[in-house]
């Protein structure tokens, strides 16, 4: 069997893009596209194929623990996301992934026995739609011709586009200055532990931060049920901080 790809590995094969951010180009969106783009990179900054990060937060197994955690989100490819999570002092290590269409988890108690596994189908659309949704931490990818772009409202914008096999509809809302306050998509996913299906599914953004010319969410809150009164006491299930984000 193939070892599986490493987040280093993964890092290496992004291939940087050759062409900078100039709003001019974009003049033909809605104007609350123009506002979010021009918000979220900095004119002249180069159009980044890949983002990686560090960062730490709480993660909502039995309890809420704390975690530490590095990742790679590489747009042709897909991410790795690989952590350690402290339950009763013990360490779980181990990583969500999709990659080139697969996803993939694999976790272990102190490394060595395992705890959660699972790949398939429904683990890969699952692991799309969370790929779909952490586009807002490489903004560059905005710029895509395929993007397609629309603004019911002035606090209101919407993006559908298809990555890693799987369309995305995913909605923003935003402040005056273009600043992302919320990011929503029907995921796939089973937060019931029953048969999966679309669940709404969304982060909320608490603070934002700039690294290397782009401005992203660097304080969030996500899981299931957004936007309903089930979000906090039910769906909730990730709180990070991003610490650092290097752009290629």
């Amino acid at each position: 069997m193939a070892k599986p790809l490493s987040l280093n590995a993964l890092w290496a094969s992004a291939i940087p893009e050759h062409r900078a951010f100039s709003p001019e180009e974009f003049a033909h969106l809605p104007e609350m596209a123009r506002r979010y783009l021009e918000h979220a990179i900095a004119p002249g900054t180069a159009l980044a194929s890949a983002v990686r990060l560090k960062m730490h937060g709480e993660i909502k197994l039995k309890t809420w623990s704390p975690f530490t955690a590095e990742q790679v989100v590489y747009w042709q490819r897909g991410f790795i996301w690989s952590a350690t999570a402290w339950m009763n002092r013990l360490p779980i290590v181990g990583s969500d992934r999709i990659i080139d269409g697969a996803g993939a988890m694999q976790w272990k108690l102190l490394g060595l026995f395992p705890v959660m596994t699972g790949s398939g189908a429904d683990i890969t659309r699952s692991a799309a739609g969370r790929f779909h949704t952490e586009s807002m931490l490489l903004p560059s990818v905005f710029c895509r011709d395929d993007m397609a772009w629309s603004s019911p409202d002035a606090a209101h914008l919407h993006a559908s586009f298809v990555a890693q096999g799987e369309p995305a509809e995913l909605d923003f809302t935003l402040d005056q200055t273009g600043r992302l306050k919320t990011a929503q998509l029907p995921r796939w996913g089973n937060p019931e532990g029953a048969a999966h299906h679309y669940v709404d599914f969304g982060a909320i953004v608490e603070e934002e931060g700039s690294f290397g010319g782009y401005t992203i969410p660097t304080r969030l809150r996500v899981g299931w049920y957004f936007g309903s009164e089930r979000f906090e006491p039910e769906g909730e299930f990730f709180r990070a901080t991003i610490d650092e984000a290097i752009y290629r």
